[in-house]
Parts: C-alpha cells; structure tokens; sequence
C-alpha cells in the first residue's frame, strides 16, 4: 500500500527537511516520492507539523520492580476494562498494555527499559512483549554481580571481561549495559550505607570508579552503540553534583551517558544546605563532547520511585508516601519501591527548577535527553506539561512564581530565556536518540527509515498539541487518530547480538554449577520463549 501524507510542516534535522511537504509510505518504510505520485489513501497534514515517531532512552516500563509497585500500590492504578488476556500481566489497572496506547497516543513509538537485572531477563521481555504498538529495548545492569567484581579484583584481562559483557548483552537480549551506583550494591551486604565513587567494595578490594571504568572501555571495544549507561554514586544527596564532576571527568574522552542528572544536580548552599547546582553541572557537560545525559525531570505530584539502586533505596525509605516501602537485596541487584509526593516547597522546588535548568543550559540538543525517570521523577503522562515549559518561558516562569522564593535563589532559572524550537525537540526526542542506541531505521523521515510518523496538529497550547497527536504510524499502520487508538499491533524488542568466546560460556557454566548447582541454562531463553512473531529485531554492533 502507498501511502501519502500531504502537506504536513515536515521537521527532520537528520536530513535537512525543515518546511512544508509531502511524505511518502509504502509496505512500512518511508520511501522517495514516487513517478506516479498516485497514493493509494492520503491523510492531509494541512496545518500541522510531522516528525518522526518520539523515542524515550530512559523510562521504567517492565520488569519485577515495575510489577511490584503495582502491587504495592493498587489504589494508584487506573480502572479500565481488561483485555481478554494472555498473560496476568495485562490485568493490573495500569498495565502493560496501557503503557503502550498512552505512549503511542502521544507520538511515541520506541522506549527503552533501563534497567533489566540479567536473571529477570525472561520475565522482563515476557511483560514487554505484552506492550502493544511501540517497539522497546533494555539495558542489562552489570556491576554489582560477584563474577564481574571478581574478574576485576583478580585482574582479569580486559579480552575476557569484554567477552562476559558480551555474553549478557546477548544472552538477556539486551541493546547496552547499565550500571547503577558501581558496587554499592554489593558493599550494602557488608552494612555499608554510603558509597562514593572512590570508595571500595568490602571483599573485592575494588573501587566503584575501576567498575565504571572497566565497563565503560568493554561497552567502546565491543562496539555497543549506546555508551555505558550510568546510574552515579549518591543519588538525591545534598551535594551530589559533586559526584557527577567526578564521573564526569573519569569520563577521558571515552563515550559516557550518565542518567537522570536532575538527581545529582545539588549543591549545599543556603540554611537547608541544599541548592541546585545544575548550571555548574551544565557548564561541565558543554565542555565535555565525549558526555551525554538524560534529564529525570521532576514534576510536582504523586509518584513511585523504582530502583535497583538498593542502598538508596533503603535511606529514602523513611519518607514514603504513602507510608509503605519494598526493599530487596538480590544477589547482584538488589532494588526498592517507596512511593514519594513531590511537593511545590522548598526541596521539590530545587528539583523541579535543577532539571529545567540542565534543560536549558546544556546547549547542544544532540547531547541532552528527555525524560522524567519514568516514574522516579513523574510519570510519562506528564511529557505533554514538559515540553511546555521548554519552548514557553512564560509557562514555566507562571508555575516558578508560585514557588519557594528562597529555594529559587539558589537557582538560575529565572535569569534563563531560552525557549526550545521544534527543530530542537525532534533532535532531542527522535535523532538523537536513535543515533545514541545505534538505531539507523528509525528517528528521521529519510527513505529507507521505518515509517514511524508523528503528526501534530499545530497550535498554542503546546501541551495539547504535543500530548494528543493527530495521527501516528507505526511501521506504517495507522494506529493513532485524534488522539484515540484505531489499531492494535504488536512491536519488537530491538537488541544486539555480540558473539563471546566459547571460553567465557564454559567458565559462566561452571561458575553458575558451583555457585547456584544451578546449569547455565537456567539463566538463558530462546527466543521461543516470548510467544510473539519475530519478537525481537537484532541491531548490528559498531564495526
């Protein structure tokens, strides 16, 4: 079927079309404008603007912890009617398959799980698999497991470290590597606390940046495409805009992305001793090419924050709201759930105003990338807000005036005039995001890419327009009119596929006989496993 979108305000910074045009789709890719110019249906774009379907890199959407705050939490769930159902899965009041519609319903249409714990990798694909319409990816967390910190502690050569990671990309289908608060899981089960990123774990002898390190030159020698996606020391602390300088600058010209900065951008000024320190943060990103990140926004309301972050986990315990928690400690990751109200006074106005701010300060849109920390920051449902007060100074400046006026003091905001262009956000949201996960197919409207299309009927309430898409393609379905769903499919995993050693599999076959008595294959899956038609879709490894 050939398709025509006409007359729509194309924006796509990948190849230079910024105007009004046509699009052309024909069986599911986006192709040249054809001889015959004859389409077989056409949708009228008059009046709006069309992008590439949005990508989210970094947004809690699977996965036991996911499920967990589910339960933990019944009176937040939405009442909807069930889908007559596969698995359980798709039966919780915000399941699976609403995450998908919602997402799809705003323009998205590929998100990435961040944080998949290798041995839940089965059941996190199981519920992703359960997401209709949008494509998704993972990231597999290494670097609190004891055959990692021991290859390390024991100077394992860097050929057979890179083949272990190589393995568990592979093995749990994963499309990067992840690490969250470098070995501090591990130290936790020796009582530690606090973790900073030159601390060492207790019975490895291994500091938390040789495990950053480490991972960081195996993720750039293998060829993943997404640097390795790290989770810092000391998240939400006062002064933990410390840490990321230093992971910063531990960085050397080696590809890092750290994740959800907002949670690091603190400094220790003022009576409260806590202040933003974003504009610092910003300053040093600017100056460091090598450096990417994504934000984790605040936005002001009831949420639930969910991590394998389990030491920080463990301290927030204590302001649960509502008054309940889940801590576990696994045996490489461990995580909590603790359920949290952002509140409009002094402390949530410095994180609202910090993630702003790194918004606006990091100048280059290629570098910086959306998200809330789905849900740690906000839900995903709350984008629509976001983007406005990106691209209108005044809607932020009304909500900011409503605000702790001595916590904005300590905060750059108000002197900030910057308003997003569209250009801007389709690189942040779509071009830049497929360039950073290595995804060629996908986030510009060239011919060959998937025909992934978002269509915006343009307007000022920018909120509006932006949170209700007046049409969205999937691979070329229509799935999305006037912001209601017209048509169910089912997406793909995207995931790499690096061959490890034969040496590596026999020595984790081994490890895991003797540590668990346990065979190996316990911890892996065919593809057979998750009941969908070609189920995942294989990304190629950097050359």
């Amino acid at each position: 079927m050939l398709t025509r979108i006409k007359s729509g305000e194309i924006v796509d910074p990948v190849n230079g079309r910024l105007g009004k045009g046509d699009l052309w789709i024909r069986d599911g890719e986006i192709v040249e404008t054809p001889r015959s110019g004859r389409a077989d249906r056409t949708f009228d774009a008059s009046g709006c603007v069309v992008m590439a379907g949005a990508i989210d890199i970094h947004s809690h959407i699977g996965g036991g912890n996911v499920n967990t705050a589910r339960l933990l939490l019944p009176e937040e769930h939405k009442a909807h009617q069930a889908r007559p159902a596969a698995t359980p899965l798709s039966n919780a009041g915000w399941s699976t398959f609403e995450t998908g519609c919602l997402y799809a319903k705003m323009g998205f249409t590929t998100v990435v799980e961040p944080a998949m714990s290798p041995n839940a990798a089965l059941h996190t694909h199981l519920e992703l698999a359960d997401i209709p319409i949008i494509d998704k990816a993972t990231l597999a967390i290494l670097g609190n497991d004891d055959f990692l910190l021991s290859m390390i502690r024991d100077n394992a050569s860097p050929r057979m470290i890179e083949d272990y990671v190589a393995w568990t990309v592979a093995s749990t289908r994963a499309l990067g590597v992840k690490v969250i608060n470098a070995g501090a899981a591990a130290a936790f089960k020796e009582n530690v606390r606090t973790f900073s990123l030159d601390d060492v774990v207790p019975s490895y002898g291994v500091s938390s940046r040789k495990i950053v390190k480490t991972l960081q030159a195996a993720v750039d020698r293998l060829g993943i495409p997404h640097p390795l996606h790290v989770h810092c020391n000391n998240l939400g602390a006062p002064g933990s805009a410390d840490t990321a300088a230093a992971t910063i600058a531990a960085a050397e010209g080696v590809p890092l992305h750290l994740a959800h900065l907002q949670f690091y951008g603190y400094g220790t000024e003022g009576k409260r001793k806590f202040s933003s320190a974003a504009a610092r943060l910003a300053e040093l990103v600017n100056a460091s090419p090598e450096v990417t990140i994504d934000i984790g926004q605040v936005m002001f309301g009831q949420t639930v924050t969910i991590s394998s972050d389990v030491m920080r986990q463990f301290s927030a315990r204590g302001t649960a709201h509502p008054k309940k928690f889940v801590i576990h400690d696994g045996d490489g990751n461990g995580g909590g759930i603790v359920p949290y109200r952002y509140r409009p006074d002094y402390y949530g106005t410095v994180q609202w105003a910090a993630g702003l701010e790194l918004f606006l300060l990091i100048t280059d849109p290629w570098r910086v990338f959306f998200t809330t920390d789905h849900p740690n920051g906000a839900p995903f449902t709350v984008y629509p807000k976001l983007f406005e007060f990106l691209m209108n100074r005044d809607a932020r400046n009304e909500v900011a005036s409503t605000l702790s006026k001595s916590a904005l003091a300590h905060s750059t905001l108000a002197s900030i005039d910057r308003e997003y262009t569209m250009e801007e956000i389709a690189i942040m949201t779509r071009a830049a995001p497929a360039k950073l996960l290595g995804l060629a197919d996908r986030g510009h409207l060239g011919a060959g890419a998937v025909a992934d299309v978002s269509v915006y009927r343009k307007g000022k309430d920018i909120a509006k327009m932006l949170g209700r898409a007046a049409l969205v393609f999937k691979n070329g379905d229509l799935v999305v009119k006037d912001g209601e769903i017209t048509h169910y499919r089912w997406g793909r995993a995207l995931r790499l596929n690096p061959p490890p050693d034969r040496a590596i599999v026999k020595r984790l076959r081994d490890y895991h006989e003797h540590r668990y008595g346990l065979s190996l294959d316990r911890f892996t899956f065919p593809d057979s496993a998750i009941q969908r038609d070609e189920p995942f879709r294989e990304v190629p490894c950097r050359a």
